[in-house]
């Protein structure tokens, strides 16, 4: 049986990657994983969104990609050694902050795929999501992380954990399985995982084929694959069997394919 997370919304599904950033928003100054992007995506009728999280120096889980402020904001700091008044001061011409407890009050009918990027933000966003764990998918390139995350997210609602997709170190044990074509094998590597999000390709190497799809989806685990921009892109994907796209363009991939409503 599939989680609650990923039932009674349209297929194919489309995780709004950061929130959502159009013309507009850039234009007003706005950027990735602030408040207005999460809003502009919601607004364009998505009704998944990525994110990432991290946190402050004084403890607080906030929705943000990288490890230091420099990408987005110029300042050089790390995100752990910034606390949530001054963040909110730096991110207030940006979009606004959101932590993730505010995001998730916010917006209580959006479905969050949070990706935990920071060992110190695992248990706090595991508790945080513990309540509406239907509705929350938590993820790492950490395994240790994720299994982290979902483990104090037990502790607080043990009838009901939140979604998950694999790390890196169940991936490569899927690819391996893949590889030799054993569907027991992909199963055992994807106990307990709901979802497999990956890119079409790393570097050289392809990862999403018709044998990776047919094995994960034999194993009822869906296919989500990232960063996906070019409506072209998007129709073959879906035209492969995936089950999902994550894009910077959730508005045009609702458009293409047609999954709003």
């Amino acid at each position: 049986m599939a989680h609650p997370y990923l039932e009674r919304t349209p297929r194919p599904r489309v995780l709004a990657h950061r929130g959502l950033v159009g013309a507009s928003e850039r234009e007003s100054g706005v950027v990735e994983n602030s408040f207005a992007a999460l809003a502009a995506a919601h607004a364009a009728g998505v009704h998944y969104i990525e994110s990432d999280c991290h946190l402050t120096r004084d403890g607080v889980v906030v929705l943000f990609h990288d490890e230091d402020l420099r990408r987005v904001t110029g300042d050089p700091r790390r995100l752990r050694d910034v606390d949530l008044r001054e963040l909110e001061r730096i991110m207030s011409g940006r979009g606004g902050l959101v932590t993730l407890a505010q995001a998730l009050e916010a917006f209580p009918e959006t479905r969050f795929n949070v990706d935990v990027k920071a060992a110190d933000a695992a248990l706090p966003a595991g508790r945080l999501v513990a309540p509406v764990a239907e509705r929350v998918l938590l993820t790492s390139f950490s395994d240790a992380r994720r299994r982290a995350a979902l483990a104090a997210a037990a502790v607080g609602r043990p009838e009901m954990r939140p979604a998950t997709s694999a790390g890196s170190r169940t991936i490569v044990r899927l690819l391996a399985a893949v590889a030799v074509g054993s569907a027991a094998a992909v199963r055992r590597a994807l106990r307990g995982v709901d979802a497999v999000q990956v890119p079409e390709r790393q570097g050289a190497v392809r990862i999403l084929t018709p044998r990776f799809v047919r094995l994960v989806h034999a194993a009822d685990v869906e296919v989500h694959v990232w960063t996906v921009n070019d409506p072209d892109d998007m129709r073959r994907l879906v035209d492969a069997g995936v089950d999902g796209i994550v894009t910077d363009r959730a508005d045009l991939a609702l458009d293409v394919l047609g999954a709003a409503g």
